[in-house]
């Protein structure tokens, strides 16, 4: 038996890539030390894997922010915006991916959507009519090489051609169909390369291989791989795939002359039948995805050994390897000081997983694994009892029915009450919650965990930022205002921190995008609320205005998506269970005098079936009524707030519509405001508030810019129903830009109002 890992951590055990990166951002080190930090922490993830007996370990999968930036930077796909900017090819590479404003040009940055079915973004390519798609990059053979220096031989990674050319945007009048023949003499050319520098097997990621495949999808795959691998001569290439199963496309993978086909046997429903059904061919190598990359639950030995030795009794020769890459789950377990061995034994994040890659290896190998130690210390661990029931929360769950999925009267009576309760302005402006979070803020918060400083002390701080973020919102003349969330550290960590059921790390961290790590909780056991968890703040906001405060919540669908959820109950029960929690605090701060209560659902989309024929049964049947239960109770002149951010939501507007919000706000900005025409095409009844400008960028939009997208946004979408926002909170942001690029967003509200007039 041998062993894969598709793709490792970059960021580092401490997020050393992330400060490097920033400090880089602020002119504090060079670009030269910059390179220095990620060559070696490439050094230590080779050298982590390969002690840990890894046969095949990849290189180029590491990034200074996404791998799918990367590849088109490889093969020349960088828009003439920034080529014009005439900046080095890392500060170009960095203007893709987080724009730029200064005295060469203003740029934003290329959209961000997010990966597949994960809270990972990535950086859309951008193709232009006159774009010459062809190999230029050197990343990935000096990566292997760089590997290769120090002893290891890996095998390169790279974003396969059928998937790069379905996540690119085409922008002008040219289509995917006039570039695929670019793209093969581009792959073609790559593998030409890897042959000439002896690279003994290359990946190629196919991840939308998993997805549903119509005929001309599969015309597409045939034609671009018989001409690729008609080059192939001693490099081997592997094709991998994840997230999924691969049942519209098997038998073409299984007939074409790959040397190994990647399937993911966690989240591929259909895998195993596949294999066991149609049979794997004798002359290919079956990379068996049986470790999961997603989630940091230990491995069930005895199933996957099960597994393993059916393959091998089937004639299948078989390497091991994980389900995705490890890019989703934390570094390692090894700074986790606080919890109990109790609860860690039952975790692997990618280090841990090296290790069960590792004992799977010998127990495969062995004719006896069931006496071995490891696979008996394995068993116990899923023999036992553990204590995450709580008979209270089932039966809530229970007593549930139909009656509390529905918000009555109907919405439209409801927002026609709301415009006299609230009586707002035409395009009334808001933000999405969060305001900077300075390092005053995040050291008060420190302070206060680590027992420096009192609660009274921690909770006068923040109000007194509290009442200078109502102050600036008041003076610049928002008419929604905020708290600015300086208690809070992540908007679902903090939640999960005063939730029941929940478990918390200390250095658990996990790329979201680029330098954006966050820190998920760990759902243990049922989930329950305690006490109030938002109300003082929004109250002690409250009382500083006499304009609306709106209350800030996190939405069950988004606590769960980003959290690790439990695998021992269904994801509709963990849901529900967590909308019950939600709804408890929605009621609460309707008590206490809240008017608006937005209750965010950012990562709505991240658990849909990347399968279409999936999507009801399997999750938008039960998200949606789950986020209906949440407020449900309040009164009709409540206003109900949603958001959602970085996914292609264009394909579930009428399911979203269906959440029966009041008002929803869409990041849209670096997506060029697309959502607008499916708003329109299905007669979206929720007030909206497309994004007008983008956060994740240290740009200020200019007054001019607002007005242009609120002149597009008002062809799309009716002026009573339009709402003005940043497209996502702003904790990430610096001060002076925030404050200058709300001012503007302010006055191009303005501008409108009397153009309206």
């Amino acid at each position: 038996m041998k062993t894969s890992v598709i793709g490792y951590p970059r960021i580092g055990t401490l997020r050393e890539l992330k400060f490097a990166s920033e400090k880089y951002f602020r002119k504090e080190i060079t670009s030269n030390e910059l390179l220095n930090t990620a060559k070696s922490l490439r050094e230590i993830h080779w050298n982590t894997q390969k002690n840990s007996g890894i046969d095949f370990i990849s290189s180029n999968d590491f990034s200074f922010y996404d791998m799918t930036l990367d590849t088109a930077v490889l093969f020349n796909i960088i828009p003439n915006r920034y080529r014009e900017l005439n900046l080095s090819n890392l500060d170009t590479y960095f203007a893709m991916a987080r724009g730029f404003q200064g005295v060469s040009g203003d740029v934003k940055a290329l959209a961000m959507k997010k990966w597949f079915n994960t809270n990972y973004h990535y950086i859309v390519p951008e193709v232009e009519d006159d774009t010459e798609i062809k190999l230029v990059g050197n990343k990935l053979f000096d990566e292997y090489n760089e590997a290769k220096s120090l002893g290891i031989e890996t095998k390169p990674v790279v974003i396969g051609p059928y998937t790069l050319l379905k996540l690119c945007r085409f922008t002008g009048n040219k289509t995917c169909e006039n570039f695929v023949d670019a793209v093969i003499i581009a792959y073609k050319d790559l593998v030409a390369k890897c042959e000439e520098n002896d690279v003994k097997w290359l990946q190629i990621d196919e991840p939308s291989l998993v997805k549903d495949m119509i005929s001309d999808d599969l015309a597409l795959f045939n034609k671009i791989y018989d001409e690729i691998l008609s080059i192939k001569e001693n490099c081997k290439v592997l094709l991998q795939t994840y997230f999924g199963d691969v049942r519209d496309v098997y038998a073409d993978l299984v007939n074409k002359p790959f040397d190994g086909i990647g399937l993911d046997f966690i989240e591929g429903k259909e895998t195993y039948n596949l294999v066991n059904k149609f049979g794997f061919p004798s002359d290919k190598v079956l990379f068996a995805g049986l470790v999961n990359g997603k989630n940091i639950w230990k491995n069930h030995y005895e199933k996957t050994l099960e597994t393993l030795n059916d393959l091998k009794n089937k004639g299948i020769n078989t390497v091991l390897s994980t389900s995705c890459s490890l890019l989703h789950v934390p570094y390692t377990l090894k700074h986790e000081t606080k919890l109990d061995t109790k609860y860690l034994s039952h975790f692997s994040f990618a280090e841990e997983k090296l290790v069960e890659l590792s004992e799977l290896k010998v127990l495969a190998d062995s004719n006896d694994y069931g006496n071995e130690e490891t696979f008996r210390n394995n068993k116990k661990l899923f023999t036992e009892q553990r204590d995450c029931f709580n008979q209270a929360v089932h039966d809530r769950l229970c007593n549930v029915t139909d009656k509390d999925y529905t918000r009555l009267p109907a919405r439209i009576e409801r927002q026609k009450l709301q415009k006299v309760e609230l009586n707002l302005p035409l395009f009334p402006t808001t933000t999405i919650g969060s305001f900077p979070q300075t390092k005053e803020v995040k050291a008060n918060r420190s302070a206060y965990k680590k027992g420096e400083i009192s609660k009274k002390e921690y909770v006068e701080f923040n109000k007194k930022k509290i009442a200078e973020c109502v102050k600036f919102q008041e003076e610049i003349g928002l008419d929604v205002l905020v708290h600015g969330e300086y208690e809070r550290n992540d908007m679902v960590e903090y939640f999960g921190e005063a939730l029941g059921g929940f478990l918390f790390t200390e250095k658990a961290w996990v790329q979201s995008y680029g330098t954006r790590c966050v820190k998920p909780p760990i759902i243990w056991g049922d989930v329950y609320r305690e006490k109030p968890i938002t109300v003082d703040w929004s109250v002690y906001a409250q009382s500083l205005t006499k304009k609306i405060m709106k209350g800030m919540l996190t939405g069950p669908v988004t606590i769960l998506n980003w959290s690790f959820p439990r695998e021992d109950i269904s994801i509709k029960d963990s849901i529900s269970q967590i909308a019950l929690a939600i709804r408890d605090e929605v009621l609460d701060l309707e008590k206490n005098e809240i008017k608006v209560i937005q209750i965010d659902e950012a990562a709505l989309r991240e658990k849909l079936p990347l399968r279409k024929s999936d999507w009801q049964k399997e999750y938008l049947d039960f998200a949606i009524p789950a986020f209906r239960l949440t407020h449900s109770g309040v009164k009709a002149d409540t206003q109900i707030h949603t958001h959602m951010c970085y996914s292609e939501f264009t394909d579930i507007i009428p399911a979203i519509d269906d959440m029966d919000a009041d008002v929803i706000t869409f990041e849209a900005s670096r997506s060029d405001l697309q959502i607008l025409t499916s708003l329109k095409e299905h007669n979206f009844e929720t007030e909206v508030g497309p994004g007008v400008y983008d956060i994740h960028s240290p740009r200020v939009p200019s007054v001019e810019e607002i007005v242009n997208a609120l002149h597009l946004m008002l062809t799309k979408i009716e002026k009573e129903n339009l709402w003005v926002n940043p497209d996502c909170g702003l904790k990430t942001r610096g001060i002076p830009e925030t404050e200058k690029s709300l001012q503007n967003m302010v006055e191009a509200a303005k501008i409108i109002r009397k153009e309206v007039k």
